[in-house]
């Protein structure tokens, strides 16, 4: 459970993933005995988080003015990110995308490509503080389960 805990921070480990390994790792021991029904519950909202991260830069992208093609770059480059430059692609990668697509689709707005690129960021920063929040609360699911 720690360690999916430091992946929802550090974008190398799938931290949400781990820590339902935890769960499941729990439930398998001794030690403790969770719901078929929640465990399933967990499952979807894992899966639900997984596709969240990869779509919230590319919605903060179109709060902060960002056309279509801002938003494609974002998804884009979340997605090149993760897999060409990790850690720091999943960072830097929503944010450049989103600048790139915005500057092929007007090359005169640098400012409005800089908004649109800072929304990708902004959201990137919202998925990743949802992320600890939901590993922080299956972390206290763990323990009351273990403990108790």
């Amino acid at each position: 459970m720690l360690v999916g805990l430091v992946g929802s921070v550090l974008p190398v480990l799938p931290g949400l993933p781990i820590c339902y390994l935890g769960f499941l790792l729990l439930q398998w021991s001794a030690f403790g005995e969770f719901s078929s029904y929640f465990l399933i519950a967990w499952a979807v909202i894992i899966l639900i988080m997984v596709v969240i991260e990869y779509l919230i830069p590319k919605w903060g992208t179109k709060k902060y003015g960002g056309t279509r093609a801002g938003q494609n770059g974002a998804l884009v480059g979340t997605i090149v990110g993760v897999f060409v430059f990790p850690p720091l692609g999943l960072l830097l990668g929503p944010f450049v995308g989103a600048y790139v697509g915005e500057l092929i689709d007007d090359s005169e707005n640098n400012d409005k490509a800089l908004r649109s690129a800072w929304g990708s960021l902004v959201g990137f920063m919202a998925g990743s503080v949802l992320k600890v929040t939901v590993a922080l609360v299956m972390l206290f699911f763990f323990i009351r389960e273990w403990i108790l």
